[in-house]
């Protein structure tokens, strides 16, 4: 029994699931019926779907975050592409006569997402093309972006009334969440590119060493270039969800912060910052823990003042447990050299004259 534990705790994806566990029971000494989930009108409704429902968008900018970390890079812009995309959206839906017409809401979320998809290859191009670092050049669309929000805003709340929109962040189909079911596809689709072809293992190669990736004949820079664009886009979905969650576009808040969680989720999920083997399961995971963590600190009551505070000291507890070279310090797990044998009981060779 021992053994299969030590086994599995060396899996990957078996810390995440671990501290997820624990996360989700420790809200029962709380919240006795945390796991209810009930029935309303032919909706599900409780406290995990509500984990699910808003940690869809995270889910999405980190798995962008995960493919653009596996290649060595970081985008620190996706926020402002939060924000951007559903201030585009609700926007052009507010100028709309008619702002419940379907084809005016299929207009808006088209084109909010080729912009998302621009803004993805402008980092990619500033990062690839020119040779920018990633931390500069998304940088540049972090600061620029939400200028660009708030210019789209006019700097106000722009409020809508659109039942086709709403459905994006607040709709069920078969009692599930709408969001739910676009982080599945997608989740589903990234899978599909990055483990069932061998996309995957260029991502991993160009993370590795792109010099020697390009020597070898891979195109460094287009596996780079494609991360950032897929990136881009995983963040304007996100937007037209958070967008459509509160009804509003707030090009100030939208969005805030959104990409140190993805950070997060991508590490604690078991993605290495400096580049190479990623894992999609883990990133979910990882995810759903940021999410699960922030409905702990709601439900046990933490004051508003030092919410942020007790985030960032559990997610330090959670990351000294993934680590490897921390367990085995703790828990005297080191492997010792093995002793030498005084000079006097040591094997004496003899040389041949």
């Amino acid at each position: 029994m021992r053994a299969t534990l030590s086994t599995m705790s060396k899996h990957r994806l078996f810390w995440p699931v671990a501290v997820l566990v624990v996360l989700l029971l420790s809200n029962l000494a709380f919240t006795p019926g945390f796991f209810r989930i009930e029935v309303r009108q032919g909706q599900l409704y409780g406290s995990l779907i509500d984990i699910l429902r808003f940690g869809a968008p995270l889910i999405l900018v980190a798995l962008g975050m995960t493919l653009v970390i596996a290649t060595g890079g970081i985008d620190l812009s996706v926020g402002s592409v939060v924000a951007i995309s559903g201030a585009l959206a609700c926007f052009l839906i507010s100028k709309e006569a008619d702002q419940n017409a379907f084809s005016g809401v299929v207009w808006a979320v088209a084109l909010s997402l080729v912009l998302a998809l621009v803004l993805g290859l402008w980092n990619g191009l500033l990062v690839a093309g020119v040779g920018i670092q990633p931390i500069v050049a998304t940088l540049i669309l972090m600061v620029a972006g939400r200028g660009l929000a708030q210019l789209i805003t006019n700097g106000q709340i722009i409020t809508i009334n659109s039942s086709p929109y709403e459905v994006i962040g607040t709709g069920y189909e078969l009692g599930i969440p709408i969001p739910v079911y676009i982080a599945a596809v997608v989740t589903a689709a990234a899978v599909l590119l990055t483990r069932r072809s061998a996309l995957g293992m260029l991502i991993e190669s160009v993370g590795g060493n792109a010099e020697a990736s390009r020597l070898s004949g891979i195109r460094a820079r287009q596996i780079k270039l494609m991360a950032y664009v897929f990136c881009g886009l995983c963040a304007g979905i996100a937007g037209l969800i958070v967008s459509s969650n509160v009804h509003s576009a707030d090009g100030n808040n939208a969005g805030l912060f959104i990409e140190l969680d993805a950070i997060l989720a991508v590490v604690i999920g078991g993605t290495s910052l400096l580049g190479g083997r990623f894992s999609i399961g883990g990133t979910v995971l990882g995810a759903l823990i940021i999410q699960a963590l922030s409905t702990t600190i709601y439900t046990i009551g933490v004051p508003p003042e030092i919410t942020l505070l007790v985030k960032a000291l559990v997610v330090t507890a959670v990351c000294l447990i993934q680590s490897p070279a921390f367990r085995a310090k703790v828990f005297h797990r080191r492997s010792r050299p093995p002793a030498q044998a005084p000079a006097d009981e040591q094997p004496k060779v003899e040389v041949p004259v």
